[in-house]
């Protein structure tokens, strides 16, 4: 069963986006699925997924010097 995990972002463009699209791409295999709300005041990220970890998200955003805060 997919786990849907929801997330509190810096990204602010489609630009933002394009950066993070092949690394997302890998970290989140074909089973799953993920798309950002930049039309939400906290700029969402949601992943669909059965294999990752909020922690592997989180790292991942940091790496590439963009903020990520988890919501439950």
């Amino acid at each position: 069963m997919n786990s849907i995990l929801v997330f509190k972002t810096s990204i602010t463009s489609q630009g933002e986006i394009k950066q993070l699209k092949p690394a997302l791409n890998g970290l989140i295999t074909k089973n799953g699925y993920w798309n950002f709300d930049l039309e939400d005041c906290d700029n969402i990220f949601r992943v669909e997924t059965k294999t990752v970890t909020p922690s592997s998200i989180l790292q991942l955003f940091k790496s590439f010097g963009f903020y990520c805060e988890e919501l439950v």
